[in-house]
């Protein structure tokens, strides 16, 4: 029987390095006492904020050290989970830091609307008495911003100690999905039992078998069908909050609440919508072109992650993956490829699945740690993609606190996004450049078109999602499950005509744990389609052009998500990237198509 192996199978070599944060449970106990009794020394503050220039900056640096070391405490707990999410002491751990960052972000929340009592002009005054007050400076402006959509200082402090309440269905969710739930093992063609798991089900739906493909799709989605009900109960409060908290706020729609975060206008959103639309045809090519190549009559579900290729793609171990990654990141410079090498030989990196662990991958690490990457690594080229787009995260950090105070290290989605991307589109041009082997450039090719497909194709069927079901919920309509099939279901034939769209698909909403995060997946489609520009413009122009990009990723979020990536040469307030991702799409499919001719 195929089986995943217990955390403690696992070679250390191949797991983060947690201990360089707290070498022992009982120093992360220390460290969380230490900041949970400085919380407190905030409500000296209050009141008294823009008194004079002194006590301003007192109250931004003791606040910006509070969170800084509440970060640590949270991150540290969380990953400890995550390696193992039924261990209830880690739950625990990350239960209690979480209360702790709430009431962190509940004692510092009078900061903001007294800082709205300034007018741009006083602050400045400000900053002629206090030079140091000059770092805030973007920071402030981006306050006085708020300023229509942050309520009193006793309103703030309620919905802050609210947020762990607000956000409790996505830890319900989680804890579901990944603890609680249990798929059903399929026998393989050669008799072998394999165990379906969250991080390895796309997988299996690789592989040629058509019928196993069917069985792995049909057990995990039926038994999505057995929690259906409460996903969907878990999914609707989701929902609720959203909608309710930007109303509270003075949005008149949730998206706007989600986007005006990062000034990002919501044009920008239905521009991406939009043109995505205008160009399903190409989506429907690349279905019909699967069709073709499967040499199937009908393209169904099971057979939509199959690669162009017809088989599973070569096997690929981790250690040829990383010095494939390392090596094209060279067009970026010396200096940022050998960072990137010194961090994958200093355990920065959790590579293997294990029982229990995390499903996905992800980027974290604190400002005051080493980057750290959760991985599931499956042997496969598009885990070596998920390796080259975590690290584009952890370098955009690491650059980030090269240059920038704490107060500008956490950036926003919007842009980080193309930081990953970028990684990936190079990795890309890399091994088309460089690998000889004709099978391997198919499937290297396959993955770009599979890239694009997933990333900015389906992260706006995503988007589109989201977007309705909250328009729903605003207008006071029920979404029950039957309604959140119909409208998923709606999205699927849209966008892949030329495929069979069976009952199961329709559940799929389900297993997206992003839905929890209201608003964010449309920025994988936006971060693409920038990435891909400046890639482009990379080659093209050489050290120039990859000094601007690092140039782009130092600034952090010292300026709004549309000015930084001004700073790297693109516009994201047109259609233009999307236009020229799709396109290179487009070129690319004919590509692989005139290979099958």
């Amino acid at each position: 029987m195929s089986s995943v192996p217990e955390r403690s199978e696992v070679d250390e070599q191949y797991t983060w390095d947690l201990e360089s944060i707290y070498a022992t449970d009982d120093d992360w106990e220390a460290a969380y006492e230490a900041v949970a009794e400085r919380v407190d020394d905030l409500e000296a503050y209050e009141g008294q904020v823009t008194d004079d220039a002194e006590t301003l900056l007192e109250t931004l640096e003791l606040r910006d050290e509070i969170m800084r070391e509440v970060s640590t405490v949270s991150a540290y707990a969380r990953m400890r989970r995550d390696e193992d999410t039924t261990n209830q002491q880690y739950q625990a751990l990350t239960a209690r830091a979480q209360s702790l960052a709430a009431d962190a972000q509940s004692a510092a929340s009078f900061i903001e609307p007294e800082l709205q009592d300034l007018t741009r002009e006083a602050f400045d005054e400000l900053v002629d008495e206090e030079p140091a007050l000059e770092t805030y400076d973007h920071y402030v402006d981006d306050v006085l911003r708020m300023k229509p959509h942050t309520r009193s200082a006793d309103v703030e402090a309620l919905l802050a100690d609210l947020s762990e309440v607000t956000g409790a269905t996505g830890e319900v969710y989680n804890m579901l999905s990944n603890a609680d739930m249990a798929f059903p093992t399929v026998e393989d063609p050669e008799g072998e039992a394999v165990e379906i798991t969250q991080s390895n089900f796309t997988n299996l739906l690789k592989r040629p078998d058509r019928d196993f493909r069917k069985r792995v799709y049909e057990g995990y989605f039926d038994e999505w069908e057995s929690v259906r009900n409460t996903v969907a109960a878990s999914y609707k409060n989701s929902v609720k909050a959203d909608v309710k908290t930007a109303r509270a706020r003075n949005y008149d729609t949730a998206r706007e609440a989600a986007l005006d975060g990062p000034n990002v206008p919501v044009e920008v959103y239905d521009t991406l919508v939009d043109t995505v639309h205008d160009n399903l045809d190409k989506l429907h090519h690349h279905a019909e072109l699967k069709e073709r190549a499967l040499g199937v009559d009908d393209l169904q579900m099971w057979d939509l992650y199959m690669p162009l290729t017809g088989d599973e793609g070569p096997d690929l171990e981790y250690d040829q993956a990383t010095e494939y990654v390392v090596d094209a990141l060279a067009p970026l410079g010396e200096e940022y490829q050998s960072r990137v090498a010194d961090g994958l030989d200093s355990q920065w990196i959790d590579v293997y699945e294990n029982e229990g662990k995390q499903s996905g991958a992800y980027s974290g690490g604190t400002y005051d740690t080493q980057p750290f990457i959760l991985l599931n690594y499956q042997q496969d080229i598009a885990s070596m993609y998920t390796l080259a787009h975590e690290l584009g995260h952890s370098m955009h950090s690491e650059l980030t606190k090269d240059e920038q105070p704490y107060i500008y290290s956490n950036y926003e989605i919007f842009v980080a996004e193309v930081a990953s991307t970028v990684n990936e589109a190079l990795l890309t041009n890399h091994l088309l450049e460089t690998v000889d082997d004709p099978e391997f450039r198919k499937h290297v090719l396959n993955e770009f078109l599979e890239r694009v497909r997933s990333t900015l194709y389906r992260q706006t069927l995503f988007a589109e999602f989201e977007h309705e079901t909250h328009r729903l919920e605003e207008a006071g309509e029920p979404l029950t499950a039957d309604r959140l099939d119909d409208l998923y279901r709606g999205l699927k034939e849209d966008y892949y005509a030329p495929a069979t769209i069976d009952d199961r698909i329709a559940r799929e909403w389900m297993r997206i744990p992003h839905f929890y995060r209201a608003f964010y997946v449309y920025q994988y489609a936006t971060g693409i389609s920038a990435a891909l520009a400046i890639v482009d413009d990379v080659l093209e122009n050489g050290q120039s052009a990859a000094e601007d990009y690092l140039e782009f990723l130092r600034h952090g979020s010292r300026e709004y998500p549309l000015d930084l990536l001004r700073i790297a040469g693109v516009d994201m307030s047109s259609s233009a990237p999307i236009d020229r991702a799709l396109e290179t799409y487009g070129q690319r499919l004919e590509e692989f198509e005139s290979l099958l001719d």
